[in-house]
């Protein structure tokens, strides 16, 4: 589920995130058990990632979740993440 950040793919959902955030593992799990196909963008191992981040979102929290239509949340709710993947879906 993870793909090297040069080789993002707009018509998947990206997440950038870290280990060491909270939020970041509480959104991964759900995109996990949910079964969604994304792309992780660890912000330890990428050097421009946290850049990336911030010039989608304008703020420096994490996690931010990028969706095919263009939008993002950042440090979505498990609520909000569902009910987007839900709305992703019925499309």
């Amino acid at each position: 589920m993870t793909s090297p950040a040069t080789d993002l793919n707009p018509a998947r959902v990206t997440m950038y995130g870290a280990e060491w955030c909270s939020d970041c593992r509480r959104s991964k799990r759900l995109l996990d058990a949910r079964g969604v196909d994304y792309d992780y963008v660890d912000l330890e191992t990428v050097a421009d990632g946290a850049d990336r981040a911030k010039a989608i979102s304008g703020r420096t929290q994490i996690p931010v979740v990028v969706f095919p239509d263009g939008t993002h949340f950042t440090e979505p709710t498990d609520a909000e993440l569902s009910a987007k993947l839900d709305e992703a879906l019925a499309a």
